[in-house]
Order: C-alpha cells, then structure tokens, then sequence
C-alpha cells in the first residue's frame, strides 16, 4: 500500500490570460487530494473516494467510455482510458481519494485527481516520470474525454509546483520557471465565495470569443502580433465597439503586471505584489467583467484590513474562491471582518483557509 498526493492550485496573478497565450503566476498549495493505491491481482481497477459515496469498479481490459452517471470517476477513467490508447501498463488495484479542497472552488480539484491517478499508475511500472509530459497528458484527457477545453495551467501547476515558489508559465511557448516567494510573517488565505459556478461556462467562451474578435482587428493592423498579449495598449483605440476595448485592455495590462510582479518577487517585495494583486482585481471587476458581488466584497473587504498587502479573485470567476496576502497577527481580524461583511451582503456564509505554497504531485509514504 503506498499513499501519494497532489495539490490544488491557486492563480496568483494573470487571470484569463492562458486562453490569450499569456503569462500566468500559479501555485500549488498544501491543500489538496491524497490517495492511497492497493495492488490487486484480479484485473480490476476499484475507484473509491472517502468524500463521495459514488465508486467505480472495472475491468482493464474494459472499453472506457465518458459517462455522466459516473460522476467524479470520469476523471480518474479518463486517465486509465488514455493510458491504455497510448499502451502504458496499467496495473490492477484499488485508489482511494481523499480531498480536503473546496469542491467547485477554482482551486483545480480536477487537475489534482487526474494528475495523481496518472502518477500513481505511472509509478507502479516506471521509474521515471517526465512532469511536463505527465502535464500535457493530463489536460489531454481533460480537452478530449470529459470535453472541457481547458489550458495547460491547472494540470501544469498540480505537476510542477514547488514549495516557497509560483510558476511562471508562458502560454505561448509552454515553457515555466520558478519565481521565489518568501511570505515570512505574512500567509496565503483563501476566500470561498460557496457560490455555484453558473455563467462560468457561458460567459469564458463568450470572454473568449471577445478576445478572439479583438485579437483579429489587431492583427489586421499589425500582423506580426501573435496573441491579444502582445499588443501594446496605444493600439486600443482601434476598437470601436466598448466591450472589446474593455477586453483587450484586460488582457495586455494583465500580462504587464505578470511581468512586473515576476520582478518585485524576486526582489522580495510583498507590498508591490499585493498592489499588482488589488489592480488585478479592479481590472477584472471593471474590464473584464467576471467577478460579481460575490468576490468583490470577498476582494475588497479583505483589501481594507489592515496588514492584508493585496486580495483579488482567482479562478475564472463568477463564484470560487478570491485569495490574499495577509500579515500572520491580521488574519482572525480577517476571517471576523469578511465573513461578518459577506454574510450581510449575500446571505450565504463564506469559509476562509489558510494555506501554504507546496510541491506539486509526489509519493508520501
């Protein structure tokens, strides 16, 4: 019996951007889904979660198939099915998940799952594990089998993290390097909305399509542009109509403050993140259009406690999670001052976790 563990995953900075081929800033986090594998010697895979009364139970030389009946199974199948096609070795045994992370949160609960069934049957017969490859993998069967048209960023932050540093991905070129992060006295704190998701997947393929539309004026001006994030923002008066304007200036003042938090990390400047943090949101709030009041109040109460350097919403919005830098001695200040406001505001009770930047999938025992 061996036990392993893959994180959740927060944006730190760069919402909407992946899509845009951009720049991103995730984390993996210490929350996150613990499995444990038990060799068996029948042919089968069981599928059990400590979290969801639904299992699965089949036999490897089954044909696997996407079926909404099977629930959170789909993703762990959709691994296993994969493998197959692709003739890996799949070993007969039991995984039993665990999760202590904010179903339908933002923070990757899927990424986390497929990457850690991928790892776990992957590290039963291989000695060596290419992550970057396990990361394109993974968002394969997510874009194919379950149907999602996802990036890479969630499968690549769950494969790749690494304690005390975020990824910087380039959504271009895929390709990521770490960024230092020293919290010291201050913590991470996640905000959970507790909001269903609903317009999440009506209103990102229509942002999306947005940026498309505005991506091609550009390009008919300048054709040597290869994404929305590359336009310099004098360019915005080319777009006559309000709404892509707003967009695309998202999009290119995002990318730059990727860049420019990348700098202050490294120089350990936690005031100036926080402030590229609470820009973010305004932009995302007022550009982009994905928060709602929902993660404003969670953003902007938390913005006004002293000792929080920064807060903005994570995740593609519209429910999830906001996130935020917070001195240690602040953070039940914090918790009392936003829960009381979003309370009031919504009438739905938020809950507040704090978290560390932590590694990514890997073999605990």
């Amino acid at each position: 019996m061996k036990k392993y563990f893959a994180p959740g995953r927060i944006n730190l900075i760069g919402e909407h951007l992946d899509y845009n081929e951009g720049l991103v800033l995730p984390a993996a986090i210490t929350l996150g889904v613990t499995a444990t594998f038990i060799p068996r010697s029948d042919n089968k895979i069981i599928l059990r979660s400590a979290t969801h009364s639904f299992s699965k139970e089949i036999f490897l030389d089954d044909e696997i198939m996407f079926d909404a009946k099977n629930d959170w199974t789909n993703y762990p199948l959709g691994i296993i099915a994969q493998l197959k096609k692709e003739n890996h070795s799949v070993p007969a045994g039991e995984i039993i998940f665990e999760s202590n992370l904010p179903e339908g949160s933002g923070l990757s609960s899927s990424a986390a799952v497929e990457v850690l069934t991928a790892y776990i049957l992957l590290s039963q017969t291989e000695s060596h594990i290419n992550l970057v490859w396990l990361a394109n993998f993974c968002k394969q069967v997510e874009n194919d089998f379950i149907g999602v048209k996802c990036g890479i960023m969630d499968q690549y932050s769950v494969a790749l993290g690494k304690k005390d540093h975020a990824l910087l991905l380039d959504c271009n070129k895929i390709h990521h390097e770490y960024v230092p992060i020293e919290l010291k006295d201050y913590r991470l704190v996640i905000m959970n909305s507790k909001k269903p998701r609903s317009l999440i997947h009506s209103k990102y393929n229509e942002r999306k399509k947005e940026c498309e539309e505005a991506f091609r004026i550009f390009q008919t001006s300048n054709s040597e542009y290869q994404n929305l994030c590359q336009v310099d923002m004098s360019q915005l008066n080319l777009l006559n109509v309000e709404n892509l304007k707003k967009r695309a200036r998202h999009v290119i003042s995002e990318n730059l403050r990727v860049k420019e938090a990348v700098k202050v990390l490294e120089m350990n400047d936690l005031s100036t993140f926080g402030r590229l943090m609470n820009a973010s949101h305004a932009s995302l709030k007022n550009d982009y259009q994905v928060t709602g009041i929902e993660l404003d109040t969670l953003a902007e109460t938390a913005q006004e406690v002293t000792g929080c350097l920064g807060a903005r919403m994570t995740g593609a919005g519209f429910g999830g999670c906001a996130i935020a830098i917070v001195r240690e001695t602040a953070i039940e200040e914090l918790k009392n001052k936003v829960s009381e406001k979003y309370l009031s505001v919504t009438g739905i009770s938020c809950e507040i976790y704090e978290t560390q930047i932590g590694d990514g999938v890997h073999q605990l025992i």
